[in-house]
């Protein structure tokens, strides 16, 4: 790699960073906090907000199956990343620096995945778009969204170069992190465990139920979960409450626009990758509901690719504008998160 192309990925991962704090100073002056779900608990929280917010809702769960191992209904946190932060010491400040240092793995990884086929200018599009996805700051958090985007994008790599020993390995752990990892031998390991441990192979799937009243611990089809979402949930919003307000329609906004990209991303990117981003986001789903998917999809690579060959030729101000809307999502939500609210 070029070192101009490393100062590129280094340059926006540094200034990634720096942006990705600014929201957490601002979040005080717009949103009230919510004190339940906080990154170690209320006193930590309130004691130094700009460290433990990163750790709220999914990141306690992580910290505490690290620690304590699984607790009750926990079983759909899969073991990868909690094992990885055990095994380098169990603290909030380890699970930072995995996520940290993987998803700067994961853009060099992305970038040299995408010049196998295209050129410098698509696969600096596709990291650019990426770190302007109004989620993208889960990746700096203690959550598996980094870890797990690392284990893909090297995965596909090496298995296009051939390493297909490298390959195996890195998408078996991917499947030990996240259920859509793209070598099963992870998650049948984990439904093996799962079996002996709570006599249930699917206890990943059963216990979501438990992080979200939308969902439901048995398959439903997409169609049914639109017809949810515009026929029962939006239609009886408390249109007066913006966290609640603001989660739903961006769930509902992501559902259909990444529905969208599949459509239209058909035979126009690689089958595997279109593979993977179809199911990547077609899984979530099937427990019902849209909760979270803003952040399953950021995870979801090819999308990234086709927008940035899309958007190859349009003009700057243009692009200036579109990057421009999704900072405002994206700042909003990360309030709302460092606030103690859920938004994905």
């Amino acid at each position: 790699m070029q070192k101009s192309n490393v100062f590129f990925i280094l340059k926006s991962f540094v200034v990634w960073r720096i942006l990705i704090f600014i929201p957490i100073l601002l979040a005080p002056f717009f949103f009230e906090l919510q004190k339940n779900f906080l990154g170690g608990g209320l006193t930590s929280y309130l004691q130094n907000p700009y460290f433990w917010s990163w750790a709220n809702f999914d990141g306690e769960h992580y910290l505490a199956i690290a620690n304590l191992g699984y607790g009750g209904g926990e079983q759909s946190f899969f073991p990868f990343y909690p094992l990885l932060i055990k095994f380098l010491g169990g603290s909030a400040l380890v699970a930072q620096l995995i996520s940290n240092f993987s998803f700067l793995a994961s853009l060099f990884g992305l970038f040299k995945l995408i010049r196998l086929d295209f050129s410098e200018k698509i696969a600096k599009l596709a990291i650019i778009l990426l770190l302007f996805f109004p989620t993208s700051f889960y990746f700096g958090a203690v959550y598996t969204e980094s870890l797990f985007l690392a284990l893909v994008v090297w995965s596909f790599y090496f298995f296009r170069k051939k390493k297909f020993f490298s390959g195996i390995l890195l998408g078996s752990l991917s499947s030990l992190t996240r259920v859509i990892g793209i070598v099963p031998i992870g998650v049948l390991g984990y439904m093996g465990y799962s079996k002996y441990k709570w006599g249930d192979f699917l206890a990943f799937f059963h216990s979501a139920k438990n992080f979200g009243e939308q969902r439901s611990d048995h398959l439903i089809l997409l169609p049914q979960v639109f017809y949810r979402y515009f026929v029962k949930i939006i239609p009886n919003l408390t249109w007066d409450y913006f966290p609640v307000v603001f989660t739903t329609l961006f769930e509902v906004l992501v559902g259909l626009s990444f529905l969208i990209l599949i459509i239209y991303s058909f035979r126009k990117l690689r089958w595997e990758y279109w593979l993977f981003l179809t199911l990547g986001y077609l899984i979530p789903t099937l427990s019902g509901s849209f909760s979270s998917l803003p952040r399953y999809v950021v995870v979801l690579f090819p999308a990234f690719i086709y927008l940035a060959l899309k958007l190859e030729k349009t003009k700057k101000e243009v692009l200036v504008g579109i990057c421009l809307l999704l900072a405002i999502i994206a700042i909003t939500a990360q309030m709302l998160f460092a606030r103690g609210y859920f938004v994905s």
